[in-house]
């Protein structure tokens, strides 16, 4: 329950404290700050600024302020599912290292040195 009330209050403290901070806080922090500027920006009267509420602005407060909570979410469950193991996580379902191609593979750049040879 904590996991999910800090999600929604504060979306990129929770993907510090209980996801992958170091790829995730950032666009996370950024779509919350966002959503929280466009809440203030909106209440004070938005781009208008006529002495009423800007709602659209407001709105769209709201709706970043959504994602990143979603987002948050999605990332704090992901990393749960793969610290348990789950059927479908990703730590379970990783590319073995030649897998599907030989061991033995040359480096792809050895062509090109041989194209400039041949020329």
């Amino acid at each position: 329950m904590n996991r999910i009330l800090l999600s929604l209050a504060a979306p990129p403290l929770a993907v510090c404290h209980y996801g992958c901070a170091r790829r995730c806080a950032a666009p996370i922090g950024a779509f919350w700050l966002t959503g929280i500027v466009g809440l203030v920006y909106g209440g004070l009267g938005g781009p208008l600024n006529n002495g009423s509420v800007a709602w659209w602005v407001v709105g769209i407060g709201v709706l970043l302020w959504g994602v990143a909570a979603i987002w948050t979410l999605l990332t704090v469950q992901g990393v749960d599912d793969d610290r348990s193991r789950v059927s479908g996580s990703n730590r379970l379902c990783q590319a073995l290292a030649g897998s599907g191609s030989r061991l033995d593979e040359s480096d792809p750049l050895e062509e090109v040195e041989r194209s400039r040879r041949e020329e």
